[in-house]
């Protein structure tokens, strides 16, 4: 019996990089899922969270909750471990002592990222026929490293896909500076930490910057373009899905 998943697709992937929440499905496909959408879905409620909307967080929250019932038993599969974190532990403040809690743990137990889904529960450590030739560097997210633990599997990919050899940067595990609306409010110490974390990149020799979190990619790529700097931004599931 194939593994049976629903898509979680943030909503900044589903505006900005649809690209990427299609490979993402091409990559979960090739490895005999079943996968679901549900075109209902829309937000983890992290956004409202961190600007301090508790409470409209809850609501979105809850409507999470609603488009992932329990009683499907599917795994649920995001390619940002930034909203998969938010949902595994914010949502334990959000729904504590309430009716919807044991909605949350059911949902806290099926969802993963995208790179800790492919290796930790369906055992897979390289996609067949991925390629793609050059030199990467990986950048930790905060939320990936931190909040989820992730850390090897998006390497031990990568490192499969023929023809990219790794090469780690300085400082890897430093935040990149985006942290949402952090990067409204400030500015200026957002944009050094983009400059810091492009240069520790760049400092390798690395074709392209990868890692889990569009967010992060986004904010690096932004630095990156108005700097005119010799490096490429790519998506874990960007570079899964290529070559085949």
């Amino acid at each position: 019996m194939p593994t049976a998943v629903d898509l979680f697709i943030p909503c900044f992937v589903d505006q900005l990089f649809p690209d990427t929440a299609m490979n993402m499905v091409k990559v979960l496909e090739k490895l005999g899922c079943e996968v679901h959408y549900n075109s209902n879905q829309t937000c983890c409620g992290q956004p409202a969270y961190n600007a301090g909307y508790k409470a409209e967080s809850c609501s979105v929250a809850t409507k999470f909750l609603r488009d992932f019932p329990s009683d499907t038993g599917r795994y649920i599969v995001s390619p940002s471990a930034s909203c998969v974190g938010m949902v595994r532990n914010t949502y334990a403040e959000l729904f504590e002592n309430t009716p919807e809690q044991g909605q949350y743990h059911s949902v806290q137990r099926r969802i993963f990222e995208m790179t800790e889904f492919i290796v930790d529960v369906l055992g897979v450590s390289a996609i067949q026929g991925a390629q793609l030739p050059g030199k990467y560097t990986y950048h930790d997210s905060c939320s990936a490293l931190r909040e989820c633990g992730i850390r090897e599997a998006p390497r031990q990919l990568l490192d499969a896909v023929q023809g990219l050899e790794r090469l780690e940067m300085a400082e890897t595990e430093t935040c990149c500076g985006f942290g949402g609306t952090f990067a409204v409010k400030f500015e200026a110490i957002s944009v050094a930490m983009a400059e810091q974390k492009v240069e520790h990149a760049l400092a390798t020799g690395a074709d392209y910057l990868i890692s889990t979190d569009t967010s992060c990619l986004m904010h690096l790529d932004a630095y990156i373009r108005r700097e005119k700097k010799p490096i490429k931004t790519l998506h874990v599931a960007d570079v899964l899905a290529s070559g085949w």
